[in-house]
């Protein structure tokens, strides 16, 4: 070593000195932990033996970073294993106007080569209100319409939002030309890709994710009682009148009723009945159990809540999802439900959910002393 070398090293020697002033906190743990070692000349470990102290170690903290790579590589080398059931009741209704879809590729139901290495798989319910021709159309229609966009899959978002409003579109020019159309939907779609759910929603239909029991909300309902809607209706020049938007609809957004007066217009501003979906994108982790989709004649009578905790309850019992939907339509029914009633599940693993542990807190009760007293005096009697 050189003359400059053995200066340099020294002046680093100095440096590591300072530094420990700069880190308190690792400093001071690691000269108290050397303070009390002193007084011993060996460490023992979780098993029992004795280590020297001259060939130990400092105590290293746990990195965060390590921490989180450890979750990245736990969540690339999880893939969810899908299965779907449904089941659909006419209800009190005259007439059964909703519909829905289950397709477990979507490129490869209509013949499309995409350069994804991963199935899209696709997943709606559809409401329909004043008939059913808008909520079959955009069933039939909508899942080739998202295909056939160019930018398919790589911009999914772009794409269902685009494919929404060009259905939309082409079911104005249909009913135009056959009154006997004229109706309206609301949409509710999932795309499940990997680990990726993608929910998009226009109307008053819901979509609830499972988490390890807990509830996520995939969607909002438009209903005009919602403020962030009727502030956007305002806006457009229309209004809500008794709970409805124009005094006509139980919805802010839908696709189709193109034969209403003042809901929309065929512009870039469009009316105050949007057909725009709003999204939700969240990273499925081996905690997610299951999705449910359904319409609002389950909303009526459940809360979100409500339907985890019952489904969790029937997959544990049987951990048939077809069965589960239907148990869960019987119920709506026996609550009181009147609507048309269709409940979708996509879960997410083919065991049944594990049960939830729930951490009761004692709660100190205390009485009074006038209820001593009486409790003194019932004694004593």
């Amino acid at each position: 070593m050189c003359v400059q070398d053995a200066d340099q090293d020294a002046q680093d020697m100095n440096n590591m000195d300072n530094t420990k002033k700069l880190w308190p906190l690792h400093g001071e743990l690691l000269l108290t932990q050397k303070e009390n070692l002193e007084k011993e000349s060996s460490l023992r470990t979780s098993s029992g033996d004795r280590i020297s102290i001259e060939n130990s170690f400092p105590l290293e903290s746990i990195g965060e970073d390590a921490v989180v790579a450890d979750k990245k590589q736990n969540l690339m080398n999880y893939v969810p294993d899908l299965r779907s059931g449904e089941w659909s009741d006419i209800g009190e209704r005259p007439y059964m106007e909703d519909t829905h879809i289950c397709i477990g590729d979507l490129a490869k139901k209509f013949d499309c080569n995409i350069h994804s290495e991963e199935a899209v798989s696709f997943y709606g319910v559809f409401d329909g209100h004043g008939g059913k021709s808008a909520a079959q159309f955009v069933r039939d229609h909508l899942p080739r319409v998202i295909v056939e966009d160019v930018n398919f899959p790589l911009e999914l978002e772009k794409v269902v939002k685009r494919s929404f409003l060009e259905t939309d579109a082409a079911f104005a020019k249909t009913s135009s030309c056959e009154c006997s159309l004229s109706s309206g939907t609301t949409a509710l779609t999932a795309f499940i890709f990997g680990r990726s759910l993608l929910v998009a929603n226009a109307g008053d239909c819901r979509a609830v994710l499972s988490r390890h029991g807990r509830v996520i909300d995939m969607s909002q309902d438009h209903k005009p009682n919602c403020t962030k809607e009727r502030m956007r209706i305002e806006s457009l020049g229309g209004f809500i009148d008794d709970g409805y938007l124009n005094g006509q609809l139980g919805v802010t957004r839908a696709l189709g009723d193109w034969h209403l007066e003042g809901m929309k217009e065929m512009s870039e501003r469009g009316g105050p009945l949007s057909a725009e979906p709003e999204f939700k994108l969240i990273t499925l982790t081996k905690e997610d159990e299951f999705l449910i989709i359904a319409s609002d004649g389950i909303w009526d009578v459940f809360s979100s809540q409500n339907v985890v905790d019952f489904a969790r309850r029937r997959l544990q019992e049987h951990n048939d999802e077809k069965k589960c939907c239907k148990e869960m339509v019987q119920e709506a029914i026996k609550r009181g439900s009147t609507d048309n009633l269709t409940v979708l599940m996509v879960c997410f693993n083919s065991d049944p959910p594990p049960p939830v542990v729930v951490k009761r807190t004692r709660v100190r009760r205390n009485i009074s002393a006038e209820g001593l007293e009486n409790l003194k005096c019932l004694l004593e009697g």
